[in-house]
């Protein structure tokens, strides 16, 4: 609180318009001295009243000055006024334009926490962005994005975008220290070898900084997956070895990619995704489970989660003994929790 006090004063002292309100703070006690002094029964207090009235030009005419002193004092009070209320109408409108600039360009620090981080920006981070704004879960969560572009490439009120490459400075800008979660794509600029070692290196620059935050990590290569591994990356996703998967089953099974699509996409159709085990579940068998879970909420359980990011188990046998701290994976109309 107390740094972000001290950036909103280095920011007004540096765009002038403490310097304007000190003149206006000094105009306001002056007049309402000099107005106490000219006229007969007006008060130090009520000259203060009477000189913010006729500063702002509002006029109730509750003191109006009699000697003529005092309305040539007046005279003079009303043109500063409109002189310097244009001026620091100026000076404000100035300093939001000016933020809203930075802002756009990229040259804002973050203040965000527990949001996501997003590092490059090419078509699939366009895509990844409309499918978290599609969410219920994601869907008002701060989004940061690092990229080396000349502006914020959307227009998201709660995405916050920092211009440059991915680096330690720009992970700083973006907060790291306080991420949920981190998604790091793949630079189109560079050719695949040069792409996927820039990707192992940032993710061993992500894991250095802060070890806690999950890292979702884009590669071209398979081969380059132990790399990324070894830097503590969370979770790998293989491009070209997920479009084959889906280009063979689409062979073998006619329509499966449509299905696919439909449970990844939180646009529309049903979605997947993992859910803790309700309190009331637990050491329940996965049959009990599944039945109760499809009666209840109409929800179907297909796999079973051993922990965040844990060990993954596809159609559990039906004496399975699901445990309190276990992640369901589910397919539902909408996320519910």
């Amino acid at each position: 609180m107390y740094k972000r006090m001290l950036k909103i004063y280095s920011f007004l002292q540096r765009e002038n318009v403490l310097n304007l309100l000190a003149v206006i703070w000094v105009i306001v006690l002056c007049s309402g001295y000099l107005i106490s002094y000219f006229e007969p029964g007006v008060s130090f207090t009520s000259g203060i009243w009477w000189s913010v009235v006729t500063l702002t030009t509002v006029g109730y005419g509750d003191i109006s000055p009699s000697t003529s002193e005092g309305r040539i004092l007046a005279v003079i009070i009303m043109f500063f006024g409109i002189g310097l209320l244009g001026i620091l109408s100026a000076s404000l409108a100035t300093m939001l334009i000016s933020m809203r600039i930075r802002e756009n360009k990229g040259m804002v620090a973050s203040t965000a926490e527990n949001h996501i981080i997003i590092c490059e920006w090419n078509h699939r981070a366009r895509s990844v962005l409309k499918e978290l704004r599609s969410d219920a879960h994601t869907e008002n969560l701060s989004i940061v994005l690092i990229a080396d572009i000349d502006e914020k490439p959307v227009d998201d009120s709660k995405l916050v975008f920092i211009r440059g490459v991915v680096n330690e400075e720009t992970l700083k800008m973006a907060n790291l220290a306080k991420a949920g979660t981190i998604i790091i794509l793949g630079d189109e600029a560079v050719e695949a070898t040069a792409r996927d070692a820039k990707v192992v290196l940032t993710t061993l620059t992500v894991e250095t900084m802060n070890p806690d935050v999950y890292s979702v990590v884009e590669l071209v290569d398979k081969a380059n997956e132990l790399h990324c591994q070894r830097a503590n990356a969370n979770e790998i996703i293989i491009g070209s070895e997920l479009n084959s998967h889906l280009i063979a089953s689409a062979a073998c099974d006619h329509g499966i990619s449509r299905i696919i699509s439909e449970l990844l996409s939180s646009r529309y159709g049903n979605e997947l995704y993992s859910m803790v085990v309700p309190e009331e579940m637990a050491g329940s068998n996965f049959l009990d489970l599944f039945v109760a879970m499809k009666t209840n909420s109409n929800i179907t359980v297909f796999g079973i989660q051993k922990g965040r990011g844990g060990e993954f188990i596809s159609n559990p046998d039906a004496d399975y003994v699901v445990c309190q701290g276990d992640y369901l994976m589910v397919i539902s109309k909408d996320r519910k929790q």
